[in-house]
């Protein structure tokens, strides 16, 4: 997959900016921003039409841009998660209060993912962190598979539209708990 770093760039900007983006990831286009921005993280929720006791995701490119922000795992646990990822694969694992309740929708674990799809690694690079991933459709419709969908659902409500391919997936990553290993979505 080729990616055109200036577009990233521009996404990552509106990012920094306070914006709401969508970008293609695994198996859905998704909604994005700064996930310490709460101003940021209400409106993608207005957007959505989503209650924020849900939670949201977090997509990272590599373990450092996530480490930081959770409890100390076990061996068994850490295994786990490097065993899928980076990947499709959507884990809730135990945080340390550094996330804001905002994103975590007040539950002692953040969902995260390491992701593999080149597109929004370049992304969660270029922001230099974390970013929101939650899929890119209002609450109860079917989540957006491509950018015209995207635009169609959200006209002229984001701040930037950053264009690729969805990777293989077919739907929305699945969820797994990691300290129970209960299947939350998918699976």
């Amino acid at each position: 997959m080729l990616i055109n770093l200036q577009h990233v760039r521009l996404a990552a900007r509106a990012l920094h900016a306070g914006g709401v983006i969508a970008y293609p990831t695994e198996g859905v286009w998704g909604l994005g921003c700064d996930p310490f921005d709460r101003q940021a993280v209400t409106r993608l929720l207005e957007l959505k039409q989503r209650d924020p006791a849900k939670g949201l995701i977090l997509i990272a490119a590599d373990w450092a841009q996530i480490e930081p922000h959770l409890t100390p795992l076990t061996t068994a646990q850490r295994e786990r998660l490097h065993a899928t990822w980076p990947g499709p694969q959507t884990w809730l694992v135990p945080h340390n209060g550094s996330i804001p309740v905002w994103i975590t929708g007040g539950h002692a674990t953040v969902a995260l993912r390491i992701s593999a799809h080149p597109l929004v690694a370049a992304l969660a690079r270029a922001f230099g962190g974390p970013v929101v991933s939650t899929s890119a459709n209002p609450s109860a419709r079917p989540p957006a598979r491509s950018a015209l969908r995207v635009r169609c659902y959200f006209p002229d409500q984001l701040d930037y539209v950053l264009p690729g391919q969805l990777g293989g997936q077919l739907g929305p990553t699945p969820i797994r708990d990691l300290r129970s290993g209960d299947w939350r979505r998918g699976g």
